[in-house]
């Protein structure tokens, strides 16, 4: 799948949104058709100087805020439509778990070997190693991104409550019983009749199950869940951290200006002309022709693009070596460098 670096608002520094949605019509994958078209140039231009993926890489990974994901500090994320940079680390919300998903990996190897870093956004399957904050850990139970269970290494934030079936006999306060395929707890000791049974009794109360939109869960000792057939109950707050602006969040683009403003260009010349490639306009083609060339004089090292340089193997700029000759005449034995 084709991430974007650009998104829908980049455009309106240039045209209208009632003219941007004449030319897409509704249809999401004519910015991934043009913007892959424009991407495409900018790569092989700048590509053998500059690090120019890596710039990319930068708008290409800023993600919609998710309420499953922890962000730290400096992460970028798109919040309410805009770009906006973690100033305080926000914390996704917890779900209980039935089984465990990680254990610490002791490798016996006597090497250290390299793996993959743990990513939220990742997919992981029983048997895998990944890295988290220098521990190597072994996935025990499939989780990840794509199955809607994000499961940091050794992050865990409730605990499982024993029960048992409801008997008539004495309970004390907050005990939890089954009774019928549900769970209750005693919430109240007032009119405690042990005879009755926890489904027509008001001392007891059904436990609801885990909701993950809910963001209130208490830690005080008996705010109960039920999670895949068992009790839960927090042990540390489990709830997600509410985003805001000014509080844990900034307006801020870490993308390079440059690479937006000619990508911009260069993918609305694509648009028009997938909408219609023989009435292409004169301002179109007039900013296609300005990108290309700054492309070219980017690409010849004549102007700086404000993209990092690529290094060679002594941490030195990768040099575009040409040679340049001054002939005075086309007969060889006429010119005096060869001589």
């Amino acid at each position: 799948m084709y991430r974007r670096f650009l998104n829908d608002a980049d455009y309106l520094g240039i045209i209208t949104q009632e003219a941007l949605s004449q030319m897409t019509r509704g249809h999401a994958e004519r910015f991934i058709q043009a913007e892959e078209s424009a991407e495409m140039s900018i790569v092989e231009y700048l590509s053998e100087n500059y690090e120019v993926e890596r710039e990319l890489a930068k708008g290409k990974y800023i993600a919609d805020y998710d309420r499953r994901v922890s962000y730290p500090v400096g992460a970028h994320i798109y919040y309410e439509g805009k770009i906006c940079e973690v100033i305080r680390a926000i914390s996704g919300y917890k779900a209980p778990a039935a089984v465990d998903y990680w254990e610490e990996y002791i490798e016996m190897s006597p090497e250290s070997p390299v793996y993959t870093r743990y990513s939220q956004f990742g997919t992981y399957y029983k048997g895998d190693v990944v890295e988290y904050n220098g521990t190597p850990y072994c996935c025990l139970a499939e989780n990840g991104w794509k199955f809607g269970e994000v499961r940091i290494p050794m992050v865990a934030g409730w605990k499982e409550v024993e029960s048992e079936p409801w008997q008539p006999v004495g309970y004390a306060l907050w005990d939890v019983v089954s009774f019928e395929d549900t769970f209750y707890t005693l919430v109240s000791q007032k009119g405690y009749d042990n005879n009755l049974t926890p489904a027509v009794s008001d001392a007891w109360g059904a436990i609801a199950d885990y909701d993950p939109a809910y963001n209130d869960y208490l830690m005080d000792g008996h705010d109960y869940v039920v999670y895949q057939g068992a009790v839960f109950v927090p042990e540390t707050d489990v709830n997600a951290d509410v985003p805001e602006i000014g509080r844990n969040l900034t307006p801020g683009d870490p993308r390079n200006y440059n690479l937006k403003k000619h990508m911009v260009r260069l993918a609305l010349y694509e648009l028009t002309k997938l909408i219609a490639p023989n009435n292409v306009s004169v301002v179109r083609e007039r900013d296609h022709e300005d990108s290309m060339k700054w492309l070219y004089d980017a690409s010849k090292l004549r102007l700086n693009p404000q993209i990092p340089r690529k290094v060679a193997e002594d941490n030195k700029p990768v040099t575009d070596w040409q040679l340049a000759t001054f002939q005075n005449d086309y007969d060889p034995y006429k010119n005096p460098w060869l001589t």
